[in-house]
């Protein structure tokens, strides 16, 4: 089953349990922020990807300039610890990790959770690939995919027991759009792919491809 037809599912199951109200904010909420058209302007192929230095579920801090030194970097952006749909994310990438290395990339995920909480989603979900903490989101600000939630919806995320302002250590109530990014060993972005619909994610191996290209490139 792809990555997609497991979102999917997951949704179907989680729609027919919902109560309407609810669902009737998140997706005002989702298609507010799809109109907008946030996500096709956040920076593409060909944009120079911001640097960063930012802390692991190790405690150690991850700098992209000694990845990209070491060949091209996956970066998957992602919401959370409490996102249903961003944990089958990460499965999937940890599945296709492997394949990924085997091309000479590396592979980063990001979210603005604490570093407790990223290190959290490591042990849950059995992933090997760094999971790095971005607080105030100002990483995913760089790349133009931070967004701040409606003021509706982050009730009703507060009602759900989903506390931003604990879970993210910090009060903005500001979240990344689902993002993954190939860069480059120059910095350059190879690939991009964002989505203002967070039920709505690439299949990892749509990745392959593309960095074998970019081995081929540099042999």
């Amino acid at each position: 089953m792809s990555l997609q037809e497991q979102l999917d599912a997951y949704r179907t199951q989680f729609e027919a349990k919902a109560p309407a109200e609810a669902l009737a904010i998140v997706r005002k909420a989702t298609s507010d922020l799809v109109a907008t058209g946030q996500a096709e302007r956040a920076l593409g192929v060909g944009s120079k990807a911001p640097r960063f230095e930012l802390s692991g579920s190790s405690g150690a801090v991850v700098k992209s300039s000694e990845q990209q030194a070491a060949g091209p970097v996956v970066i998957s952006f992602y919401r959370g610890i409490w996102c249903p749909y961003c944990n089958l994310d990460l499965k999937a990438l940890q599945a296709t990790l492997p394949e990924i290395t085997g091309t000479g990339a590396s592979l980063v995920a990001i979210s603005p959770q604490s570093v407790a909480n990223g290190r959290k989603t490591v042990e849950d979900l059995g992933l090997s690939f760094p999971v790095l903490s971005d607080p105030n989101n100002e990483i995913a600000d760089l790349f133009g995919i931070r967004h701040r939630l409606p003021d509706e919806l982050a009730g009703l995320y507060t009602n759900f027991g989903v506390n931003l302002p604990v879970i993210n250590g910090e009060s903005s109530w500001t979240l990344p759009m689902p993002a993954r990014f190939v860069v480059d060993r120059s910095g350059v972005i190879r690939y991009a792919e964002v989505s203002g619909d967070y039920t709505k994610r690439p299949d990892p191996s749509v990745l392959l491809p593309i960095l074998r290209d970019l081995a081929s490139r540099s042999e």
